[in-house]
């Protein structure tokens, strides 16, 4: 973690939507990218919910039915998937509440839920100021304070530690609460602290975190409760214990408990001789708990002044939550004045990155030119931007020193407000990206232009998701997945299709060609018993008593979908470009991996790069090494190199955030076309009739002359596939000039179910120009009915705000 001078607070501003108004004793979830707000009070005890996406910017207010519970303030309120349970809580001044709600975001319908009392003792009585910590599937309840009177007008606090499981239903709906025997001394009767649960990786039992709290005066101890013996103990800590305090935020990110702001004594106050008496102030110090190796750590301490509003001012009874790696701060109030008997909310909105972004998955390509990639990689959360570079084996020759020359690669300033833009940061990384008035850079990653005919038929039930992933094969082929529609009698797809190429080199009959994309290791040989030799892109035949092996053994094949939704995704599945003789030779072949210089493609903002320009380094400088804290580049005075056709190069890609530059992703390998061959097909439509289903497709946008025919392959059934999953066997299923064809229910009954990702039917479609086949479209046809873990959200699909026409399926939970 940085020293605390070298933190980089950012205060969001310029959002959209309905504010909430400021309060406190609010409590806040996330779920994905969305903080979810609800309850708390300021003059009067909101009861709406408040939603803020953090990708977007924006706040709203979703349109929640069903059994929409009272306002409240000081509640218990976790999340668990996409549902939220909310208990107890203050509805009324004096009048605590012990009722229990379920929220299913996925619909924003409100249920009240009954759980059954303990076998043994009573359920748990009205409260405010408790925890209510979630693990497994079971929310842990602990302390609070109650009103020992029945009069609401006359509150007679009472101080509670005891200790309740709540036991929940998958889904939806809980079992009951119990009272759990429990071991060791039980922690003091308290209100207003926190709990986290937190387990060691691979390694022990999961242990709920007690700190702090308001029992009279303030507490600054510390408890552990071992969730697997039901064991309380005080841990001993090392390094410096935060001040008592009440009323804070404790959050946990990777193995660390990050603890915020809480009413805290004066300066100069001894608390240990009249703790009841002293004065009490907020604070904003900021410290954290290495739960691994029990260690306290101080990042901003009470003494520490902020005269420059660098960070967020002192506050208690707001609210925290982590995204990520990124902590999010919203309200609380700040003061309280007895002589006037009022106080001051915040209503700002602060975040804080805590660490470094990890490394983003491989960059996977959607589209090859002979001068140009179109790549993408999969989102990081909550990061400012990506830095991409590539090397080659070629020499490198500087064509340009006039930066505006490079489409695509402006040298402009990161721009937080304008939505959808993907601009290339120059040296003024640290003015826009590290400044503390920095205001908050929407950073929806843009969906990728992949000219998708996003105008599906009513009964449509094909979905697309931006995710790409990237899969070595024979053909350089793009795969497009599709869900099966059970209940109908036509499923009509109108999916886009990308298109991309990679050394794709002719495999004569009992030859093998090895050839390296995307890190991966690719085996393409054929069997076949009937052949022609012909240069068809090989290992492809006109005859159905023909087969093709394709073996991928890929080192990485990660694929991004959102939590708990198991999204439908398309994926790239990068291969090979037309061998020739026109390839360029490679002068540098012999040189080794690391003495290859990386150089600067950009840094951008969103998850997508168009690429036909890279930047030439000053001698010496391999690449930036540190971004935020040391100089970057000045782009617009660099030279630069075109890309070359024919031609490998090596990509690696790491996301930034306001604790710099994360680890760079492993490496992917394309090749720039050669000119001559025609493109991939694309807008691949499904649909079912009487035969089996109608499978069409539109001509390649790029055909590089007439296309003589087209081809489609089946993957099927083989023992060698069920001996190796991994190796597709292709059977053609048609071959010639119509962009369409008929695929018989017996072609289906042989087809193979691929399940590296989610249950699909596999197709790919190819064109041929007289220079010979060119990539190939693979469509991976979901069969949601065959995948017991799908999802059950109503999607749509939808067009990113961009403008693009990418499409992207979301529950409804992000629709406002």
């Amino acid at each position: 973690m940085a020293a605390p001078s070298l933190l980089n607070w950012r205060r969001v501003s310029s959002f959209t939507g309905p504010v909430p108004r400021a309060r406190h004793g609010h409590r806040a979830v996330a779920i994905r990218e969305l903080m979810i707000i609800f309850g708390g009070g300021n003059e009067g005890i909101a009861d709406e919910l408040h939603v803020y996406n953090t990708v977007t910017n924006q706040w709203f207010l979703p349109a929640v039915r069903g059994d929409i519970p009272p306002g409240c303030a000081a509640h218990g309120f976790v999340c668990d998937g996409t549902r939220i349970l909310v208990f107890g809580g203050m509805v009324e001044y004096g009048r605590y509440s012990n009722e229990l709600y379920e929220l299913q975001a996925s619909r924003w319908l409100w249920k009240k839920v009954k759980p059954h009392p303990p076998s043994s003792g009573l359920p748990p009585c009205p409260r405010l100021g408790h925890s209510f910590s979630l693990y497994g599937n079971k929310c842990y309840l602990f302390g609070g304070l109650a009103n020992e009177s029945e009069d609401s007008n006359n509150n007679v606090p009472r101080y509670l530690n005891d200790f309740y499981e709540l036991e929940l239903q998958h889904g939806s709906g809980v079992v009951g609460w119990s009272i759990p025997a429990t071991k060791g001394t039980v922690p003091s009767p308290r209100e207003s602290h926190t709990a986290v649960i937190y387990c060691k990786k691979d390694s022990g039992s999961p242990k709920m975190y007690v700190f702090g709290g308001m029992c009279g005066s303030r507490l600054d101890d510390l408890w552990q409760l071992d969730l697997e013996t039901m064991s309380w103990s005080k841990p001993e800590t090392k390094g410096t214990v935060p001040l008592p305090r009440s009323l804070h935020t404790a959050s946990v990110i990777g193995n660390k408990m990050y603890i915020f702001g809480g009413w805290v004594p004066h300066k100069g106050e001894n608390i240990e001789t009249s703790p009841h008496d002293c004065e009490w102030r907020c604070t904003s110090s900021f410290s954290y708990l290495n739960l691994d190796t029990a260690e306290w750590t101080t990042l901003v301490s009470d003494s520490q002044e902020d005269k420059k509003n660098s960070r967020p001012r002192p506050r208690a009874g707001h609210c925290a939550v982590a995204i990520g790696t990124r902590l999010y701060f919203w309200s609380g109030r700040d003061g309280y004045k007895k002589a006037l008997n009022s106080q001051v909310c915040c209503k700002d909105l602060w975040y804080l990155d805590t660490e470094k972004p990890p490394a983003p998955s491989q960059v996977q390509l959607i589209k090859a030119t002979t001068n140009s990639f179109h790549v993408k990689w999969d989102e990081v959360p909550t990061v400012e931007g990506y830095l991409l570079q590539l090397n080659t084996d070629l020499p490198y020759q500087a064509t340009s020193s006039d930066s505006s020359a490079a489409p695509n690669m402006q040298g402009v300033r990161m721009d937080p407000h304008r939505q959808g833009s993907n601009s290339i940061v120059p040296n003024s990384i640290n003015d826009t990206m590290h400044s503390a008035k920095t205001e908050h850079a929407a950073m929806k990653g843009t969906s990728v232009k992949n000219k998708l005919d996003l105008k599906a038929s009513a009964d449509s039930n094909a979905i697309l998701h931006s995710s790409l992933a990237t899969n070595a094969s024979n053909h350089n082929s793009c795969v497009v997945d599709m869900i099966r529609k059970t209940e109908g009698p036509h499923t009509s797809a109108n999916i886009g299709v990308l298109s991309s190429c990679l050394d794709l080199r002719t495999v004569i009959p009992e030859t093998s060609v090895s050839s390296t994309v995307s890190s991966a290791q690719t085996m393409v040989t054929q069997q076949t018993i009937k052949t022609e030799s012909s240069s068809t892109n090989g290992a492809v035949v006109k005859d159905e008593t023909s087969l093709t092996t394709f073996s991928t053994k890929s080192e990485v094949d990660e694929t991004c979908a959102l939590p708990a939704t198991k999204i439908s995704r398309v994926e790239v599945h990068a291969a090979a470009m037309p061998f020739s003789k026109e390839t360029p030779s490679n002068p540098l072949a012999t040189m080794k991996a690391g003495e290859r210089q990386w150089c600067d493609v950009g840094i951008f903002k969103n998850n997508t790069a168009l690429v036909s320009q890279f930047y030439l380094l000053p001698k010496g400088k391999q690449s930036i090494s540190k971004i935020g804290n040391a100089d970057v580049p000045d782009y617009s005075l660099l030279k630069k190199q075109d890309l070359v056709p024919g031609t490998g190069y090596r990509f690696r890609v790491a996301a930034i955030n306001g604790c710099g530059i994360g680890p760079f992703s492993k490496i992917s390998e394309f090749k720039t076309c050669i000119p001559g061959f025609p493109g991939a097909p694309s807008a691949v439509r499904i649909s079912k009739n009487v035969e089996g289903i109608h499978l069409s497709w539109e001509p390649p946008t790029s055909p590089s002359g007439n296309i003589l025919e087209y081809s489609a392959y089946l993957a099927i059934r083989t023992a060698q596939i069920q001996d190796n999953p991994s190796q597709l066997v292709f059977m053609r299923i048609y071959c010639g000039l119509k962009t369409s064809c008929i695929v018989t229910a017996g072609q289906l009954a042989n087809a193979h179910i691929d399940y590296t990702s989610r249950p699909a039917i596999v197709f790919r479609i190819s064109a041929k120009n007289e220079k010979g086949y060119g990539p190939a479209t693979q469509v991976r046809w979901l069969q949601a009915h065959l995948n017991s873990d799908s999802p059950h959200f109503k999607c749509s699909v939808t067009t990113c705000g961009c403008g693009c026409g990418s499409g992207q399926r979301r529950p409804n939970l992000f629709q406002q």
